[in-house]
């Protein structure tokens, strides 16, 4: 196939999407297939217009000044589009350039698929614009519902978005590297830096930002510090809300960001994973934590909720139910708790998932849209 694969994020931007959207253009172009990639590029980055990347002008997210936007004209487009002449657009990400993206497909009888990766409407009442979650939610159903096919990672996100008046949905999944994330990386050396003892270290990994919920697994740590104050919480990540949380909570070891080798030791050399996020749609970190042997506390939502099962891979609780969540990680740091069975039922549920039956399914999925019989497309506004 000869694909235009369109994203607003890619490495070296840092976050579960942008490194899912590498694995995934990097095995597509594996199995042969002609994948033009179209993104904005990063600050330093050369402009770049050749057969397989275009990179567009960029802007920073006024709310996350280190993650950008694409921006192009439908016009440029659509002359692109007539030259490479693609077979199918795959939007990635809803912003500016993939709605530019959409129009020019479109404009052209080119079919379309997107994938439905974060709930920006949830991400609004993080941020004190709670008032326009219902706008964002219709543009996002109208983004989605304009291409022929959207992607979803869970059963539960294609029963909400199905309930909310989105078409077309497709559950494929998510994989985890179980090479790169495996108990295997466990270090002793990064434990006696953390001063760990006999009681488990505790690990979130993460944007450090108001919609992760970070500080409810900062509270969990602190009360469960009460009977164990010898406990230690590991937050990697950085983000806005940092500054404000590692002076608050003064006990927790934040390390900022870690990649390749160093993240993978970093969860491995841990003994249970906290995710109190409620705006996730899947949590790539979940699965990285399983892979590693951890045990898994969340609410009962996106990748947890697909993947964990209450007891024997970890513990979940009700969405929204903080007190319980709270409950849940004090249970488990009690002496005695039988992390070493719930660490091979980790093991046992991220072994389930791997990238290559995923991503093969997501081609498959691709294939049978390029080759399903042609509809007249609905028009949208083009704007040149």
């Amino acid at each position: 196939m000869r694909i235009a694969y369109v994203t607003e994020t890619y490495p070296p931007e840092l976050n579960g999407v942008s490194l899912t959207v590498e694995r995934t253009v990097r095995f597509l172009r594996g199995r042969g297939h002609n994948v033009e990639l179209i993104r904005p590029r990063q600050p330093g980055e050369s402009p770049l217009d050749a057969s397989d990347e275009l990179r567009t002008v960029g802007c920073a997210i006024p709310v996350y000044r280190e993650l950008r936007f694409g921006l192009s004209r439908v016009g440029p487009l659509v002359r692109r589009f007539e030259r490479t002449r693609p077979e199918l657009v795959h939007l990635a990400t809803p912003g500016p350039l993939a709605w530019a993206a959409l129009a020019a497909a479109r404009s052209l009888a080119i079919p379309v698929t997107s994938d439905f990766r974060t709930n920006f409407h949830q991400y609004s009442r993080y941020y004190g614009l709670g008032a326009f979650a219902t706008t964002v939610l219709g543009l996002l159903r109208r983004f989605h519902n304009l291409t022929e096919r959207t992607f979803v990672p869970t059963r539960a996100t294609a029963r909400e978005l199905g309930a909310a008046g989105f078409h077309n949905l497709t559950m494929v999944g998510r994989g985890v590297d179980t090479e790169r994330f495996s108990p295997r990386q466990r270090s002793a050396a990064l434990r006696r830096q953390w001063r760990a003892g006999a009681a488990p270290v505790l690990l979130m990994v993460g944007r450090v930002a108001a919609e992760k919920n970070v500080e409810l697994g900062l509270r969990a740590f602190e009360l469960a510090r009460r009977s164990q104050p010898d406990l230690r919480l590991v937050v990697v990540g950085d983000g806005p809300a940092r500054s404000r949380l590692e002076t608050a909570y003064p006990d927790a070891l934040f390390v900022g960001v870690q990649r390749g080798s160093e993240l993978a030791a970093h969860y491995a050399s841990a003994d249970m994973f906290l995710f109190p996020s409620l705006s996730d749609t899947f949590g790539n970190v979940v699965m990285e934590a399983l892979a590693s042997g951890l045990p898994v506390v969340s609410f009962a939502v996106a990748a947890a909720a697909e993947h964990v099962a209450d007891g024997l891979a970890g513990r979940l609780v009700a969405p929204g139910d903080d007190a319980a969540f709270i409950a849940a990680v004090g249970s488990l740091t009690e002496p005695g708790t039988a992390l070493e069975s719930m660490r091979a039922a980790a093991l046992a549920a991220a072994r389930r998932a791997t990238w290559p039956e995923v991503l093969a399914r997501f081609e498959a999925r691709l294939e049978d849209t390029v080759h399903a019989p042609e509809t007249p497309p609905s028009r949208v506004p083009v704007v040149a």
